[in-house]
Formats: C-alpha cells, structure tokens, sequence
C-alpha cells in the first residue's frame, strides 16, 4: 500500500490560473456531452502536458482522481454554467466529440478546441488549444494534450474529487 501525504480539507495544493483551469476542464465538459461512455467508477490516472507560447514555458504533470459518477455529474453541471463561456459540443463518430468554447477570464477572450477520444468506458485521450485575446500574462496560444485511464479502486482514505500527485500528495475536495 503507496504511503500518502494529506491535504487539510479546504487547503489548495496547486494554484492554477483561470486560463489553465479551463483548458483541463474542456476536455471534462467534452467527456460528458453527446452521451459518450461514462467513465469507470475507481481510480484514474490523468497525464497532461502543455505547452504556452510564446514563453515556451512546458508542463507535464500527472496525478491520480477517485472519481464516481455523481462527481463527474457535478464537475459536468459546474462545467455548463461557467459565467462568460459559450460551448458547443459535436459527436463526431466513432467514440470522438469535439468541443469549440469561447470564455472571458479576467477581461480575455479565451477560443479553444477540443477533440477527446474515448478508448472504451476505462480510457481517453484529448487534444486542447487555445489562444488568448489579448494575450493573458504574456499568454498568446496554449497546446494541451490530456491521457485518462482507469487503474483500480479508489484507495480506501479518498472520497470523489480527491487527487494524488505524483508525489504521493493527497488533495481531498469539498
């Protein structure tokens, strides 16, 4: 049994800025439009890597999500009413949707695409860009590429919307 560092409930581990929090939520609100396979009960492991431009500025990260249906149900319904933010979903066949959003954060129009692959109930893949009208600290276009699959059971001290990095840090959500 993996050793886990805790999160007090309420804390933040990780400060994402909006435009980046959006980019890892198209590919959420894609996974859920059009009635594509709904996701495994369990464990999941999340890999994303991104790129920004112009700075070049890089990131891969990867952690684990204890997902249950009524999480990704709430996650979805958060999804929908982001203030400032028009999406349109299409099936696209074949076990492929794609999304086009149009969001203002902080005063920046935020244009992305998405296109997510469903492998079957247990995997995903998804392709995200963005660009950043005006440019958002320096931000002009965003590249993101986000792998899930299942692995298991949810290990017995995480609830739904709890995450493990990969450092073993546990952030529990509220």
């Amino acid at each position: 049994m993996p050793t886990y560092r805790h999160t007090v409930p309420g804390q933040r581990h990780t400060v994402w800025g909006a435009g980046a929090a959006l980019l890892l939520a198209l590919p959420l609100a894609t996974a859920r439009a059009g009635d594509p396979p709904k996701f495994k009960e369990g464990l999941w492991e999340v890999h994303v890597v991104s790129e920004e431009k112009p700075m070049g500025k890089k990131s891969d990260i990867t952690y684990r999500l204890c997902r249950d249906h009524a999480y990704d149900k709430a996650a979805d319904a958060i999804l929908k009413n982001l203030p400032g933010c028009t999406t349109v979903i299409k099936d696209v066949g074949g076990g492929k949707f794609s999304s086009a959003s149009n969001c203002v954060v902080n005063g920046t129009t935020v244009v992305s695409t998405a296109m997510t692959t469903f492998t079957d109930k247990t995997a995903s893949h998804s392709e995200t860009t963005a660009k950043f009208i005006p440019p958002l600290n320096g931000k002009t276009d965003e590249t993101m590429t986000q792998d899930q699959h299942y692995v298991g059971s949810c290990p017995s001290e995480l609830k739904p919307g709890d995450t493990i990095s990969a450092d073993g840090f546990i952030r529990h959500h509220n």
